[in-house]
């Protein structure tokens, strides 16, 4: 590609230098759809994720209040733990 080619070959050589481009082109392109489809299933699974995390934390305290309710934890033994677990 460039001035030596189109000076030896013309136009034909003017038209190898633009096919080289159109497939560099091309290639980058191909890159680019590539990236956009990682970073489109990476943002799936982390929303699926976020979800999944909702959707536990949910199950935990529901859990926490029933075993508080029945009397099988106390709500000082819960705040203690949540405390340990939050200064670690």
């Amino acid at each position: 590609m460039g001035w030596g080619r189109m000076l030896f070959l013309g136009n034909v050589g003017q038209q190898l230098d633009i096919s080289d481009l159109t497939g560099a082109i091309d290639e980058m392109q191909d890159v680019v759809r590539e990236n956009l489809d990682t970073d489109l299933q990476q943002a799936q699974s982390i929303q699926q994720l976020k979800n999944e995390n909702r959707e536990l934390k949910l199950y935990l305290a529901t859990l926490v209040r029933l075993l508080v309710a029945k009397g099988v934890l106390k709500q000082e033994e819960i705040e203690t733990a949540v405390r340990a677990i939050d200064a670690g």
